[in-house]
């Protein structure tokens, strides 16, 4: 039986370098791996070039990076909530690639398939299109979009096993299983980890077979972006 369970996140990180590419899942603050970010942070890992749906927030997430300048580029589709992004990237200290959300979802899902590039209409006769190649399909324009070349994928899951198997739970269930295996290495931290043959195979969203590291993280805090309440009478 394989068995890619490491012992800690230091161990899961290992062979990230200044300078690499990543990818990290998550959507806002939901489903992001907190402990590699945090760890990542420790290391001063830096120059990296991170391809996330979002930027985090000031104090979280990858939010966490951009304020010690960790982070040379951001490949993101929104970034409205990090007031720090906006100031680096208006500054010109952050270079920053701004890509639709769906064409971001596929140009990871390309990468974890083996997809070089593809043809979508998502950017045509805007900014987007610029420099890349177009094609009429159907009488509508399409633009073509370059799968990601990413080092390492990190992604974050409620439950895996150790043989690399991942269930996601709800709304984190959104750029992780896209970005599993759309990189040269994939990591995920999970928030229980068991045994190989235990999880329900029907219940698996990612096979391990997109996996090369997994690890139970600790201590999730879990924050909500924007919390809104009705008011109790």
């Amino acid at each position: 039986m394989i068995n890619k369970k490491v012992n800690n996140v230091q161990e899961a990180l290992q062979g990230i370098e200044n300078g690499m590419t990543l990818m990290l899942g998550g959507f806002g603050l939901c489903g992001i791996p907190e402990n590699s970010i945090a760890e990542l942070v420790n290391k001063e890992t830096n120059n990296l070039t991170c391809i996330s749906n979002n930027a985090g927030v000031d104090d979280f997430g990858l939010g966490l990076l951009l304020q010690k300048h960790q982070i040379k580029k951001m490949v993101s589709s929104y970034v409205g909530e990090n007031a720090e992004f906006e100031r680096q990237m208006l500054s010109g200290e952050l270079e920053v690639e701004l890509i639709p959300q769906g064409t971001l979802a596929e140009r990871c899902r390309a990468a974890q398939t083996g997809i070089p590039a593809f043809f979508t209409p998502a950017g045509f006769g805007t900014e987007v299109a610029i420099g890349k190649e177009t094609r009429e399909f159907n009488g509508k324009m399409h633009i073509m979009e370059l799968a990601f070349k990413a080092d390492f994928a990190i992604v974050k899951a409620w439950k895996g096993d150790t043989a690399g198997n991942l269930i996601f739970k709800g709304t984190a269930r959104n750029f992780n299983p896209c970005m599993a295996g759309a990189a040269k290495i994939t990591i995920a931290e999970v928030e229980e980890l068991v045994e190989a043959g235990t999880l329900d195979p029907n219940q698996i969203h990612t096979p391990g077979i997109f996996v090369q590291r997994i690890f139970q993280g600790e201590k999730y805090e879990k924050r909500i972006e924007k919390r809104t309440v009705r008011e109790r009478k």
